[in-house]
């Protein structure tokens, strides 16, 4: 993949590198910003319960 897009973007390498740090970027906040906050309630990790209370 990463072959791939590394020859599909044009440029120089400097250019390239510069737009795959973009990109990179990009994605991260996609991910963090908009994608984890979706699936995040959706995810059976959350739904945690303790039963009983201290001292029993």
């Amino acid at each position: 993949m990463y072959v791939w897009m590394w020859r599909h973007l044009p440029g120089p390498w400097f250019v390239r590198l510069g737009l795959t740090v973009v990109l990179a970027f990009l994605a991260l906040y996609l991910l963090f910003e908009h994608i984890f906050p979706w699936v995040d309630p959706k995810l059976p990790f959350n739904q945690v319960e303790i039963e009983g209370g201290a001292g029993q």
